[in-house]
């Protein structure tokens, strides 16, 4: 039987972890090493990394930031179901997902997604998986702000609006 452990530092940052599995939210900037380091396995011939970064237009308009924002306790059990699922799914050696919340700028990232596995077609297939799952399940908002001043709330995923749940 896995065993789950919480970590809540005393800054706004939070992890879940179980076997072969972390998941994260932090207001921090993102670090690819600490995120790689966290699958490496010597049994692992493939480790695969997505970065999401903020992009500098949405729309044909200007992109001046995105603020994130989310519910955490029940985003991280969210986001380690879906590692667990993608673990048992493709042989994974290891997981990793780490979100930002709060403003992240133009050129910075938002999210981390790290897999290992024995072979390369299942890391691929998990880390995109990963990143899908995430954007559709996730408990996590995006508000793109915009350099003319005006910003809109949207769902975690590509083209959906959304509203700001208080």
């Amino acid at each position: 039987m896995a065993t789950t452990t919480i970590d809540a530092p005393q800054t706004q940052d939070s992890s879940l972890s179980q076997e072969g599995c972390y998941v994260a939210l932090t207001s921090s900037p993102l670090n690819i090493p600490s995120i790689t380091d966290r699958v490496r396995s010597p049994q692992a011939g493939a480790i695969v990394l997505f970065a999401g970064t903020t992009r500098d237009s949405f729309d044909n308009k200007p992109v001046k930031e995105l603020q994130y924002t989310a519910y955490a306790p029940l985003a991280l059990r969210t986001m380690l179901d879906i590692a667990a699922a993608l673990k048992a799914k493709h042989g994974l050696k290891g997981i990793a997902m780490v979100h930002r919340l709060g403003v992240v700028p133009v050129g910075e990232e938002s999210i981390l997604i790290a897999v290992s596995s024995p072979h390369r077609q299942a890391a691929w297939r998990a880390g995109e998986e990963a990143l899908e799952e995430c954007k559709a399940r996730v408990e996590v908002w995006k508000r793109e702000e915009f350099e003319a001043g005006e910003g809109v709330w949207r769902a975690n995923r590509d083209g959906a609006r959304g509203e700001r749940v208080d």
